[in-house]
């Protein structure tokens, strides 16, 4: 009858295990807080009026205590402040927005001034009216001076033609003006002249080293009498 050998093992493997350290908890950063800023607290808009709070059983000063009670459980260390939100008896729109807008809230104003901005105007482009000596940039009238207007109409007379300096310089002025530009001044004319055109300026294009042109453009329409100007050729 053999006798087994029973290895006796130490008593370090019945020892209780090393408790295990809880992992701290994350620090959730808000989406809203920009890099290189911290959060020093947070609003909660309550939409509820004194009403509503009557038919729940309670009022809004209840309302208000029993949160902060409920923050100072929470953070002990927090500082709170409330305001009630005024509002004219009979105003429409839901409750929440309302308060957010009564207390000036960022978002809450640029969404109303964005719901109260009047709509676009359509555009209706540029009519150059030969006949009225006239013209108009989304059914406003510009304010061209007369050479100026005389300035658009040659060009655009000449549709597709690249007028140089000189040629408006002799066709525009005459001896008897008060001012004839030169070469160079006459830049300061068509500068002018684009100025008043807005958003359409691009209509009076610049061929560089050479002069101006008027190409027919989608936003442009022209005007004439029924008589074709002498001006036309």
């Amino acid at each position: 009858m053999s006798i087994a050998t029973i290895e006796r093992a130490p008593l370090s493997a019945f020892a209780p295990a090393a408790p295990v350290a809880a992992p701290a908890p994350e620090t959730r950063r808000l989406r809203a807080v920009p890099t290189g800023t911290e959060a020093r607290g947070f609003v909660l808009y309550v939409g509820i009026d004194e009403l509503k709070a009557a038919n729940a059983g309670t009022d809004l000063g209840h309302l208000v205590e029993q949160l902060k009670q409920l923050v100072t459980q929470l953070a002990p260390a927090a500082e709170t402040h409330a305001a009630v939100a005024l509002a004219p008896i009979g105003a429409g729109g839901r409750d929440v927005d309302v308060v957010r807008l009564a207390l000036q809230d960022p978002s809450a104003l640029a969404k109303n001034r964005a719901a109260d901005a009047p709509a676009p105007r359509p555009r209706s482009g540029v009519v150059v009216d030969i006949s009225r000596k006239r013209v108009t940039l989304d059914g406003d009238t510009a304010p061209l001076t007369y050479k100026e207007f005389e300035l658009l109409q040659y060009l655009v007379l000449r549709e597709g033609r690249t007028i140089d300096r000189s040629e408006l310089i002799s066709s525009l002025w005459s001896a008897g003006d008060d001012e004839i530009p030169n070469e160079r001044t006459i830049d300061v004319h068509v500068r002018r002249l684009r100025a008043k055109l807005g958003d359409y300026e691009d209509i009076v294009r610049t061929v560089r080293g050479i002069g101006y042109r008027f190409d027919r453009h989608a936003d442009v329409s022209i005007r004439q009498a029924s008589t074709p100007s002498p001006d036309f050729f």
